[in-house]
């Protein structure tokens, strides 16, 4: 039911943390990161260079989830129930769901991300910090990864004055659609292992950039 809903425009949300229920949200503006604009902020490629963290994809993703989950500093509520996270964990092991991670050097998690593939369409859900940063670079990892993988959208649900620092845009519910349509035509590869680094992990910081300075 989920990825048909996905493949409709429609998400799920939840009004609190202890809600017992969800209901179905297809916003009239949607956010969207076009993955051939992305902005990589000089800041960000400096810490990315300085290869501070290790990212990872799917190694930890109900971590992932439960820290989103969380309440946060500039976040006393999520939109993150039981129930939601049921089902995005089963969504997870049937192959569907995915996460981002970022770990320290003494391999500690220090943020990351989840969200849905359907087609070479990446619906992003939620992330989180621990570490100064590591959510940003879990974004910016997440893009290259898409752009390596030939995906075609990546979908924010939302647009927030911090993903519009990234190049993110509101288009309509009928563009989206569109482009939603198309994205839906074939299927990305996530698991592109560019660096020799194994199917779950990188690509590192520096090649992080270094995609991502191509077009950005």
């Amino acid at each position: 039911m989920l990825l048909r809903a996905y493949a409709s425009g429609i998400f799920p949300m939840a009004e609190r943390a202890d809600s017992t229920d969800v209901f179905w949200v297809e916003p009239k503006r949607r956010g969207v990161l076009p993955l051939d604009g992305f902005h990589l902020p000089r800041s960000l490629a400096k810490v990315l260079k300085q290869q501070r963290f290790r990212f990872t994809v799917d190694q930890a993703f109900a971590e992932v989830l439960g820290a989103c989950a969380q309440a946060a500093p500039g976040r006393n509520e999520t939109w993150i129930n039981p129930l939601i996270s049921e089902a995005y964990l089963a969504l997870h092991r049937r192959g569907d769901a995915h996460s981002v991670e970022a770990w320290t050097a003494d391999g500690q998690l220090a943020g990351g991300l989840y969200g849905v593939r359907l087609g070479r369409a990446f619906f992003g859900e939620s992330m989180f910090t621990r570490v100064r940063d590591a959510s940003k670079c879990c974004l910016a990892a997440l893009v290259a990864r898409l752009r390596l993988g030939g995906f075609a959208l990546l979908d924010t649900q939302f647009l927030t004055d911090h993903l519009a620092g990234f190049g993110a845009i509101e288009i309509s519910a009928k563009e989206y659609r569109a482009q939603l349509v198309a994205a839906l035509v074939g299927s990305g590869d996530f698991f592109v292992d560019d660096e020799g680094l194994g199917a779950t992990a990188g690509p590192s910081g520096k090649r992080i950039v270094q995609l991502l300075s191509q077009t950005s």
